[in-house]
């Protein structure tokens, strides 16, 4: 495991997770579904509040890329082998996600803005399945500036694997375009994330990903998220297998190797399309009453396919990988996780 520190990078929006269990006439007040993901609007304001009241509370560091880049941390337990970079607020929010982030051995490199709050994400439970809506807040203010920073723009240059969530595309895409470019150039992997199906529906944050298609190695999404974007292609009823053959196959900058499609299907198994073919690979299965919490399932499948990623293993290992993260995050509460993996290296 030497020779790892700063292999991975991810740009993203910090979020603290606000976490509850509620009903469904709490979704129904708030005009929100379950298995979604949203951006918080004037309607939703009261809700954080009414979350912060009820018993069952919980403050966890998230914000996608966030979380999968602590479970990549967790996975690989190198101290700083992973680097995230993203903006907070100068507040007790903001502090208490740097000293998780710090205590985990992520390296942090927060953009404070001392004039926005730390941004949140209203994390509503109900029986495992969850609705997020997240108030970007401060996640909403980064800057490439930053990214340009001499000691930020090191750790861009020191990483292996560079990877965006789809989340941040509403965020900075000149960040996303600079990051991108630089790993096509010096013949690095650049990994991105669907996210969620609004990016693909909202004209403009769909422009920025198929901008960055070219220079994408690896595509992540879940069936709903696919679907989603076959739809906004005009490729509706196409099987997700086909779906994920058709993004592989676009076109790419970096011609040193082929797109991977990776889409994830809960229960299901997980699609792989590389090189004309599909794989298919089956998740751990867990009785029913095992399964607390779905929330940061999609982000752990990636920190632990990250974890592999970044030393070199095969497309099989990755997934083994990214199948033993999400199984060990579903059965606990938000994105946590044990003091160390158990997962089995080959």
């Amino acid at each position: 495991m030497a020779g790892l520190e700063g292999a991975f990078l991810c740009l993203g929006n910090p979020l603290l997770d606000v976490s509850a269990v509620v009903d469904e006439a709490f979704l129904e007040k708030y005009e929100i579904k379950l298995a979604n993901q949203i951006l918080a609007e004037e309607k939703h304001l009261p809700m954080y509040a009414e979350l912060a009241e009820l018993p069952n509370v919980e403050y966890i560091p998230g914000g996608a890329g966030q979380n999968t880049t602590r479970v990549c941390q967790w996975m690989l337990q190198v101290q700083h082998a992973c680097s995230y970079m993203g903006c907070i607020g100068d507040d007790e929010f903001g502090r208490k996600m740097t000293e998780v982030a710090n205590k985990e051995g992520v390296n942090v490199r927060y953009q404070v803005d001392s004039t926005t709050p730390t941004g949140t994400c209203a994390t509503c439970i109900v029986s495992s399945e969850r609705s997020l809506v997240a108030n970007l807040a401060a996640a909403n203010n980064f800057k490439v500036d930053h990214l340009m920073l001499p000691e930020n723009l090191e750790l861009l240059h020191k990483a292996r694997v560079v990877y965006c969530t789809g989340f941040f595309i509403t965020v900075s895409p000149a960040s996303i375009d600079t990051v991108a470019k630089h790993c096509a150039e010096h013949d690095k992997i650049y990994a991105m994330n669907l996210s969620a199906p609004f990016i693909v529906q909202v004209p403009p944050f769909k422009k920025v990903l198929m901008d960055a298609m070219p220079y994408i190695d690896f595509l992540f999404g879940n069936e709903i998220e696919a679907a989603a974007l076959a739809a906004s292609e005009g490729w509706d009823g196409l099987p997700l297998e086909q779906v994920a053959l058709k993004l592989s196959r676009m076109p790419k900058a970096n011609g040193c190797r082929p797109r991977v499609v990776v889409f994830t299907q809960g229960c299901d198994p997980t699609l792989v399309a590389v090189n004309g073919r599909v794989q298919r690979y089956p998740v751990m299965i867990i009785a029913k009453e095992q399964l607390v919490d779905t929330n940061g399932a999609g982000d752990a499948f990636v920190g632990g396919f990250m974890s592999q990623l970044v030393c070199g293993k095969d497309t099989a290992e990755c997934v083994r990988a990214g199948n033993y993260a999400a199984n060990t995050i579903i059965q606990r509460s938000g994105c946590t996780f044990p003091p160390k993996p158990e997962f089995v290296w080959n």
